[in-house]
């Protein structure tokens, strides 16, 4: 016990010496530390930046479903369109019922139809939202929740009630005062009620790989068979702009992809007129896109952590010729090899530690600017923290090792006599 005590006196002693020592040196200290305080803000920085991507990935994937196949109608016109009419109807709901009983592996699906709005209004408001028509299983399918009200039900869709649910963004814009449950809006020419309302569950991006997303904070979403009933589209255009399937677990989504692209294939006499999206498939590509960025960032603040720690080293060795005859002193007072030593690499340790505990603050900020710069998303890592300091404290031991052992092999009386 009265080791132990010895001991972390010693530490403690050692540190508060280290700190003369820096406040001593300011401005050689303050160099020093810049490329450890750069090193470790890059890599908080880097880690928050990537954290905040990959937390906005999962969001993203999630509102597609990552067990769900989406099949995307193809935009195309004129005298291409026709050419494809003679051989392909286009997405249909044909296609979404054989796909159902030709595939085992299909438990669920929505399908759903963008409107073409030229009027959309209430009795308090306008509101320039997207209309879309969809299927009731569309809004479990996408992880839709419910704010106020309900959604339409089966019987809606089967007897065409005009019936409708607004997201929220749509809701304030019609509705400033907020009621609108049992209020009625009117699209183009027809009158619809509002039974429900949903949650901002914003998505920062709308896009993943390309692929676009999101939307529903400003659309009116109604019964897909009172879309395709009552209101007008134009000839030739697909019947379903997209459908979703939830694939059964089990069964690869990217797997089920492929069967499912051979049937559209065969029902389409082989117009590529759709397109088939696996949001699993895309949160991998993501994942790999992520990955490499976080490689590329690691290497940028890995060489300047070495700077930091070069740095460090020269200091430490800059000091042991200063110093040298105080350490011939310690060693004549009867101060052990290992003594002096520990009080370098203690030195070392601090210096660079105090860098890193700078550093991350510099890299919140960072991370910070970044984000509103370039409107990426940042999520703050308590690991990232840890790990930053833990390479700080590596490297002060790693660079400080050399200088103080350095220091611990000087010859006594040499060192007295140094000046």
């Amino acid at each position: 016990m009265k080791f132990l005590m010895v001991q972390s006196r010693a530490y403690v002693e050692g540190i508060k010496q280290a700190f003369d020592e820096m406040r001593h040196h300011k401005l050689r200290t303050a160099l020093t530390l810049l490329g450890m305080i750069f090193g470790v803000g890059a890599v908080i920085a880097m880690l928050s930046v990537g954290e905040g991507a990959e937390r906005e990935a999962l969001k993203m994937i999630e509102s597609m479903g990552v067990r769900n196949v989406v099949v995307n109608a193809r935009t195309t016109d004129g005298e291409a369109l026709k050419s494809i009419r003679e051989h392909s109807l286009g997405l249909n709901l044909r296609d979404v019922e054989s796909a159902k009983e030709t595939l085992p592996f299909v438990e669920e699906w929505s399908a759903e139809k963008q409107v073409k709005v030229f009027s959309l209004f209430s009795l308090e408001g306008r509101s320039d939202a997207h209309v879309k028509g969809v299927t009731t299983s569309y809004f479990s399918l996408t992880s839709l929740a419910l704010s106020d009200g309900q959604i339409f039900t089966a019987s809606d869709e089967l007897y065409f009630r005009q019936v409708a649910v607004l997201g929220p963004e749509a809701a304030r814009s019609l509705f400033p005062q907020g009621n609108a449950i049992g209020s009625v809006i009117k699209i183009n020419h027809q009158w619809f009620t509002v039974i429900g309302t949903l949650t901002d569950a914003n998505v920062g991006q709308s896009k993943i790989q390309g692929v676009k997303l999101g939307g529903e904070r400003n659309q009116v979403f109604i019964p897909l068979s009172t879309a395709l009933k009552k209101l007008n589209f134009t000839p030739l255009e697909d019947e379903l702009d997209a459908f979703k399937m939830s694939i059964a677990i089990g069964v690869e989504p990217s797997l089920a992809a492929k069967s499912l692209r051979h049937l559209m294939n065969r029902r389409h006499g082989g117009e590529q007129d759709y397109d088939i999206v696996v949001p699993a498939d895309l949160l991998a590509q993501h994942q790999k896109t992520q990955q490499i960025f976080n490689i590329v960032m690691a290497c940028v603040a890995g060489i300047s952590l070495l700077v930091g720690g070069i740095g460090i080293m020269n200091i430490m060795l800059a000091t042991i010729m200063e110093r040298t005859s105080e350490i011939g002193l310690l060693r004549a007072l009867g101060a052990k090899r290992k003594d002096i030593a520990r009080q370098f690499l203690i030195e070392s340790i601090v210096i660079s530690a105090t860098g890193g505990i700078i550093g991350i603050g510099v890299g919140q900020l960072l991370a910070m600017v970044i984000s509103i710069a370039a409107g990426w998303p940042i999520a703050w890592s308590p690991s990232a923290i840890i790990l930053a300091l833990g390479v700080c404290m590596t490297i002060g031991i790693g660079f400080g090792l050399y200088p103080a052992k350095k220091a611990a092999r000087l010859d006594p009386i040499v060192a007295l006599q140094r000046d």
